[in-house]
């Protein structure tokens, strides 16, 4: 099977944007683990200008035959050559809309809800008095952290617009955002589940990610559609994402490059505000608990996940609905 390349080339010459990329970037290299900062800033400036004697840049005039991009400045500009077919396509526009200016992601579910207190899954119910309280709590905490330019995304449902009701801010609803889809399950308890369709109940704990509910999505599903949030989160400074556990692991995952076996089992609970800082390599990630009692929602698999398993080997990792 043939393939293709597609070549990335970065230029920056601007003295700002190297600065800063030295600081945040190189001098955290295992080159310069004994060595001063400043020295390592030295070093690195050496570095460039060595480099900067034999570099050849791509060149749109002269090449004919592969395809390149070539970013200016940390994407003030960007020349696209000969791009064709599909996957350079959702390559090039993925680098158009990533930036490097310092931000934060903020993710919280919504307060807890009625049917979180039930034990019962998906639904559109609204927040109960604890889930109320956190939503005051949250509009609290936010203004407290003085974010410049903060934008609050919910979903379309119910718990995240009341848990955003008292945040000031700029707000935007996203049915991308909304919870999983859980098909005929949609409203029921782990336990109704297990009694009524015992051999779907053991197929998704099976693979959980793959895994799709009759009428309803898959968490593959779920980060299809998620692209788009994740793409304009890339694109934005400070965001607040107020959604549900599916969808924030997906969002989580992406962020922390988890693959999709670990996917279903992040934890995101309740009342809880997750900071997210992009970084160099990788990003940093904060927790904040706020002390407002809730439910636990996070079920762990199983040991035995076979089709014939009793119902309490089922039902072992189910939390309390109290």
């Amino acid at each position: 099977m043939g393939y293709k390349l597609f070549f990335i080339e970065s230029i920056c010459n601007a003295p700002n944007i190297i600065e800063t990329n030295i600081m945040e970037c190189k001098v955290t290299n295992p080159d310069y683990t004994n060595m001063e900062k400043e020295d390592a800033v030295k070093d690195f400036l050496k570095r460039i200008e060595h480099y900067r004697l034999f570099y050849e840049q791509l060149d749109e005039e002269k090449e004919t035959k592969y395809s390149f991009m070539k970013i200016y400045d940390a994407g003030r500009r960007v020349v696209v050559h000969k791009q064709e077919g599909h996957i350079e396509s959702r390559i090039a526009y993925y680098l158009m809309n990533i930036h490097i200016t310092p931000r934060s992601i903020y993710l919280t579910r919504h307060g807890e809800s009625v049917f979180n207190q039930l034990g019962r899954i998906g639904g559109d119910s609204d927040l109960s008095y604890r889930g109320r309280q956190y939503a005051n709590a949250l509009a609290k905490f936010i203004a407290e952290q003085n974010i410049t330019n903060l934008r609050v995304w919910t979903s379309c449902m119910k718990r995240t617009i009341q848990t955003a009701s008292g945040i000031d801010a700029p707000q935007e609803r996203w049915k991308a955002l909304n919870e999983i889809d859980a098909g005929i399950c949609e409203g029921l308890m782990y336990e109704e589940i297990q009694e009524q369709y015992p051999e779907e109940f053991a197929a998704r704990d099976q693979n959980k990610y793959s895994y799709r509910y009759p009428r309803g999505e898959s968490y593959e599903d779920v980060v299809v559609r998620l692209e788009s949030v994740i793409m304009e989160l890339e694109r934005q400074e400070n965001v607040l994402v107020v959604g549900h556990q599916a969808v924030l692991r997906c969002v989580l995952a992406y962020f922390l490059d988890k693959p999709g076996v670990e996917l279903p089992y992040l934890k995101v609970p309740l009342h809880t505000i997750i900071k997210l800082t992009p970084q160099a390599y990788g990003c940093k990630v904060e927790f904040f608990k706020i002390p407002i009692d809730c439910v636990d929602t996070h079920r762990s698999k199983p040991v035995d996940c076979s089709i014939g398993r009793n119902p309490q080997d089922a039902l072992v990792t189910v939390p309390s609905h109290y």
